[in-house]
């Protein structure tokens, strides 16, 4: 394995997940809010990633705030 060019692709891949997310989260956010169907308080977002050949499945779970501190 060439540590170099694992860690370039690792990163892009997680550069492109981070993105991709935060559009999709922006995105379904508005959609809620002009349908006047946005929730109170902060939003509970999990994440689930699975790479197949290594057996890794890994979950993180956190908030996402709409008003106030955001941490």
């Amino acid at each position: 394995m060439n540590e170099e060019t694992f860690n370039m692709s690792l990163r892009k891949y997680l550069k492109r997940v981070g993105v991709t997310s935060q559009q999709e989260i922006e995105k379904a956010v508005r959609a809620a809010a002009a349908a006047g169907t946005l929730p109170e308080g902060p939003l509970q977002a999990t994440v689930t990633l699975t790479v197949a050949g290594i057996a890794l499945s890994h979950v993180v779970k956190g908030e996402i705030a709409l008003e106030g501190d955001a941490e």
